[in-house]
Parts: C-alpha cells; sequence; structure tokens
C-alpha cells in the first residue's frame, strides 16, 4: 500500500473509532437514565459519572449527563455535592462545549426544578452561581429569567431591599441606551411590573402601586403569559379594594380570575372567593357565576363557604352569618385578605339589621339592640352615633337610661351634628397650621 492508501486507511479508521466511542458514550447515558426507576439512584449516578469520564473533550453528552447528577444531588438533599455538579456543567456553557439553545434548554429546565426548592439559601447560591457564569456567555434571556427567580426568592424572604435592586437591573434590561422603552420587550417588562406589583402590594405601598398598575396596563406591545396578567389583576384588585372602589375591584377580580383559569393557576378559585366579597361588599345582587368560566367552581368546597356569607349577608341573618364564619374558619378568617374586609361586612349587616329592628319604634333599649346584633352595648352606641352624623337615623342616645330615642322629637339629634363640624372645623385648621409650617 502506497503512503497514501495509508494515511486514507489510518483516518478512515481514525473515524469509525470516533463514531463506536460517541455511540458507547450514548449508550451509557441512556442505560444510566434507565437506572433512575431503580431502587438505589446511586447507581445512575455512577453511570452518569461515567458519561462524564468517557468524553475525551467536553460534549453534548457528559452536559446531559451531569444535569442529571445535580438533579440527583437535589433530590438526594445533597446541596454542596449539587452545587459542585452545577459549577462543573456551567463550565461547558463557558467554554461553548455545547450549543447554545442546548445549554439554555438544559439550564433553563434546572431553573424551573431547583426552584421548587423551600431552601432558601441554598436557592440564592444556585441563583447567583448561574449569574456569574451567564455574565460570561451573555445569554440575555437566561439572565433575564434567572434574576426573575432570584426575585421571587427575596420577595419570599420579604427582602424587598435586596429585590428593589435586581427589579431596577431588570427595567434596565428593557430600555434602549437612550432610557426609553424598548418597545420589542413589552412582554419582559410586564413581567418586571408584576414583581414590582406584588412587592407593593406586600409593602402596602398604595401609592407606587398605582403608578405601577396604571404603567402595567398601558403597555400594549406585549403577549404576556395569562399568570401575569392575573398577578397584575389581582394586586390591582386589592388596590381598589384598599381605597374601596368595589366595582373596580370586582372587576379586577374577574379579570383575575379569567387569566389564572386559562393559565390553569390555582389561584382563580382565591380571585373567584375575592369577587364574592367584593360583591357583597358593594351590596350587589348579581351573582358572579353566571359567567360560563365560573360557573363550573360554584360547587368548590371553597368557594360554596363564600356563597354560605353571601345567602345570610343577603338575607340580613346576623346569626347564619357568624356561624358561617365559625364553621369554615379555615376557608374564610385564615385568609389575612378576606379576614381584613370581614368587620366591614359584619358592620353593613349589623347596620341593615339595626335599621330594620328600630323602624317601628320612638324608644329603643341599647341592650334589646345589643343581643339582637350580638355586640355590647359600647359597640352598638358606637354603631348608632356613626348612623346619627351620617343622617341614616334621625335621633340621639340617652347615655343614661341606655336608650335611643328615634324621630324628630330627639332633643339631642342637633349635638351629634355639631360634634361633626366641629371636627371639621379642626381638621381645616390642622391643614392650614401644617400648610404655613412646611
Amino acid at each position: 500500500m502506497s503512503d497514501d492508501d495509508m494515511e486514507d486507511y489510518g483516518f478512515e479508521y481514525s473515524e469509525e473509532e470516533q463514531e463506536e466511542e460517541d455511540v458507547d458514550i450514548e449508550n451509557q447515558y441512556y442505560n444510566s437514565k434507565g437506572m433512575l426507576e431503580g431502587e438505589d439512584p446511586r447507581d445512575a449516578m455512577d453511570g452518569f459519572r461515567q458519561v462524564v469520564a468517557m468524553e475525551a473533550e467536553k460534549g453534548e453528552w457528559g452536559f446531559k449527563a451531569l444535569k442529571q447528577i445535580v438533579k440527583l444531588h437535589h433530590k438526594l438533599g445533597q446541596p454542596a455535592e449539587m452545587m459542585e455538579a452545577y459549577r462543573q456543567m456551567l463550565s461547558y456553557v463557558d467554554s461553548s462545549a455545547v450549543t447554545r439553545n442546548a445549554a439554555e434548554k438544559k439550564l433553563n429546565s434546572l431553573l424551573d426544578h431547583v426552584g421548587a426548592s423551600s431552601d432558601g439559601e441554598l436557592l440564592q447560591t444556585f441563583y447567583e452561581t448561574t449569574l456569574r457564569a451567564l455574565e460570561k456567555a451573555r445569554n440575555d434571556r437566561l439572565w433575564f429569567k434567572t434574576n426573575l427567580k432570584l426575585c421571587g426568592l427575596w420577595f419570599r424572604k420579604k427582602e424587598f431591599g435586596r429585590m428593589a435592586r435586581v427589579v431596577k437591573e431588570l427595567h434596565r434590561s428593557c430600555q434602549r441606551e437612550d432610557g426609553s422603552e424598548d418597545l420589542k420587550k413589552g412582554t419582559q417588562q410586564l413581567e418586571v411590573y408584576a414583581l414590582e406589583i406584588q412587592m407593593a402590594t406586600e409593602q402596602r405601598n398604595n401609592q407606587r402601586l398605582k403608578q405601577l398598575y396604571t404603567a402595567a396596563l398601558g403597555v400594549k406591545s406585549a403577549i404576556p403569559h395569562p399568570r401575569i396578567l392575573g398577578i397584575i389583576r389581582e394586586c390591582g384588585g386589592k388596590m381598589h379594594m384598599h381605597d374601596r372602589n368595589w366595582q373596580d375591584a370586582a372587576t379586577d377580580f374577574f379579570e383575575a380570575f379569567r387569566a389564572y383559569d386559562e393559565a390553569g393557576s390555582p389561584r382563580r378559585v382565591v380571585c373567584l372567593k375575592y369577587l364574592v366579597l367584593a360583591n357583597m361588599l358593594m351590596q350587589s345582587n348579581v351573582d358572579p357565576f353566571d359567567s360560563q368560566e365560573a360557573r363550573p367552581y360554584k360547587s368548590d368546597p371553597d368557594i360554596t363557604a363564600m356563597t354560605d356569607l353571601v345567602a345570610a349577608y343577603q338575607g340580613n341573618d346576623i346569626d347564619k352569618f357568624e356561624k358561617v364564619l365559625r364553621a369554615r374558619k379555615s376557608t374564610v378568617m385564615e385568609d389575612p385578605f378576606i379576614r381584613q374586609h370581614v368587620e366591614d361586612l359584619l358592620r353593613n349587616i349589623r347596620t341593615q339589621v339595626l335599621l330594620q329592628l328600630i323602624k317601628p319604634y320612638t324608644q329603643v333599649r341599647l341592650p334589646f339592640i345589643s343581643a339582637k346584633l350580638n355586640i355590647p352595648p359600647a359597640d352598638v352606641e358606637a354603631l348608632l352615633v356613626s348612623l346619627i352624623l351620617d343622617g341614616r337615623v334621625t335621633g340621639h342616645i340617652d347615655q343614661v337610661n341606655q336608650l335611643l330615642e328615634v324621630g324628630d322629637r330627639a332633643a339631642g339629634s342637633g349635638k351629634y351634628a355639631s360634634m361633626a363640624k366641629w371636627a371639621r372645623q379642626l381638621a381645616s385648621i390642622q391643614g392650614a397650621v401644617a400648610n404655613k409650617l412646611a
């Protein structure tokens, strides 16, 4: 054989050898993957380690094997070993041993997988390690997603200072060099707004919340995930509830429910409960379950608790209303947002019952009203004073005899109006003094 023939033969032989080696590595990977369902997952881990060792140079199969090793260490509760394997995996991204799309797909998958962990310290290390690696790889999409998840972690830990710094970076990434909004990044901008809106809601910063809510609804160049729209609308509903704007709150809660329902999120049931709450507070007779989307949830146990409340509320049945609150405590009163507004509901129903109760009388004893409303006489007196000041009850209270005298004959009815006028004058004087000092 000539030297040329020998070279051709040698070249062909080495190529076949390389192909056989690749097949062996691939077989080893899939054999190891088959062991994942076995009794001892560590057998699979040993197999994946062999895959990494078999590659002469960093490549696709070693990258995939390291991903499986990371997941196995996470499953076995070995955070230190998991992070060691993860750093080794990220070195494949740094060295461009795998394509950009393959790296993004696998890292995205791991971000979602590990992101379900409740170990805040592990998540912080995991996200920050990812971000350091991505600074070199310059993968903007993955950088954005990782920072979103890091923001979510700071939100859950209520570390709002750290969260605000990351949010600022994310906003900057959605802008052009001149600081104007990049219209091509409307979807990402909405995701950042959703995070910031949640933070403002948790901090009860209603002024900032209104600004963010308006800005989010003004983003038109976006096709956001329904879950993001659900978050924005739910927080908007809570904002309107804070302002006692029940109608707009009901609208936002219904829109949040529809968005969460489309996304398959369990928050849809929560928003339906909030919608029922808003309807009660605005004393609407409209059934929120008339809509096609909401009708299937009418028999949900969490929803039936709210509909039982509605029935008692609309019937002005205080005993039944309070009985439902006690019986369905886990569904109703353990939700901080609902509990915050239950007092408004109780006040409304007590007011309706009181107005009906005193209608036939010219004199009513406060202890009698107290027994009917299931509240102390002092609370009855406070409720009556507010109703007299609002002009809903004409009369005056005889505190000595614990008596309400109803009608135009009540001599002291002007007292409460004078008190209200005096209070308004004091408020006006206080405002004038404050303006001069400012």
